[in-house]
């Protein structure tokens, strides 16, 4: 019996240091990462590889037409496994679909650290 597969997370922020940080962080928590700078690119990753994805993490205010929290909107939808976390500095809990989870700009990485950590138990294959 191997390893078990690395969980995939996706990571949407157009702000390039935040997207490493981001990414970064989850890799230390043995994820796996796929970076997007937008919700148009995120949506086709969702697209392709939805089903294989355990957590989503993303900015709700992004550069395109779509915000974060639009895709949070699709993502829930489509796919009521996929954990999915939303971050901004405004404040937009209000108008998150349920079981997402706003954290509020600035977070702390060991916030982060401890979402990935829930996450990965969630999907943890027994």
């Amino acid at each position: 019996m191997g390893r078990a597969l690395k969980q995939t997370v996706l990571v949407v922020e157009d702000d390039q240091l935040q997207r490493e940080l981001v990414s970064v962080i989850f890799e230390e928590s043995d994820m796996h990462v796929i970076a997007c700078v937008s919700a148009e690119a995120a949506a086709a990753v969702l697209e392709k590889v939805g089903d294989r994805l355990t957590l989503m993490f993303a900015d709700a205010d992004l550069g395109g037409e779509m915000s974060g929290v639009d895709l949070a909107q699709i993502a829930t939808e489509r796919f009521p496994h996929l954990d999915v976390i939303v971050t901004s500095g405004e404040d937009v809990e209000e108008d998150m679909p349920d079981n997402v989870v706003f954290m509020q700009k600035p977070w702390l990485p060991l916030e982060l650290l401890r979402q990935a950590e829930m996450s990965r138990q969630r999907h943890a294959v027994h």
